[in-house]
C-alpha cells in the first residue's frame, strides 16, 4: 500500500492557508488551486485576466515539474473564475498550455476567489 507524499516547491507560491501545494497518492498527483502569485515575491499579477491566467498556469506547471509530471499527465483541470465574461480570454491562454492530450475539465464562475483574483486553477495528474 502506497503512502501519500506531500510536495512543495519554492518555484510556486507558498500556500496561503492550511494546505500543501500538492499531494501524491500512488500514481496520482493532486495539485491545489493556484492563483496568480509570483513565487519569489508573493505579489499578485493583476494587470489583465490573460496575464493572471499565464501566471496561474506557470505555477501549476512548476508544481507538476517538481513532482516529475508534465502538463500532458494532467487528467482533470478545475477552473474557477470570478466573471464568466472572462471565459474566452482564460480559455485562449489555457489552450496555449494544453496543446495536446487535453484533460477533462470544468469551468465554474464563483462569487469571490482568494485575494479577489479573477482565476484559480487546480489539476489532477496521473502517470503509471
Amino acid at each position: 500500500m502506497s503512502q501519500k507524499q506531500i510536495l512543495n516547491t519554492e518555484n510556486a507560491p507558498a500556500a496561503i492557508g492550511p494546505y500543501n501545494q500538492a499531494i501524491k497518492a500512488g500514481d496520482t498527483l493532486y495539485v491545489s488551486g493556484q492563483i496568480p502569485l509570483i513565487p519569489e515575491t508573493m505579489e499578485l499579477i493583476n494587470s489583465s485576466v490573460a496575464d493572471e491566467t499565464h501566471q496561474v498556469l506557470k505555477n501549476v506547471q512548476a508544481i507538476l515539474t517538481h513532482a516529475g509530471y508534465t502538463l500532458n499527465d494532467v487528467v482533470k483541470a478545475s477552473i474557477f473564475i470570478s466573471n464568466m465574461d472572462d471565459f474566452a480570454i482564460i480559455n485562449e491562454v489555457y489552450a496555449q498550455y494544453f496543446t495536446d492530450n487535453q484533460p477533462a475539465r470544468e469551468t465554474v464562475a464563483v462569487k469571490t476567489l482568494p485575494k479577489n483574483v479573477n482565476v484559480e486553477i487546480s489539476v489532477i495528474a496521473w502517470k503509471a
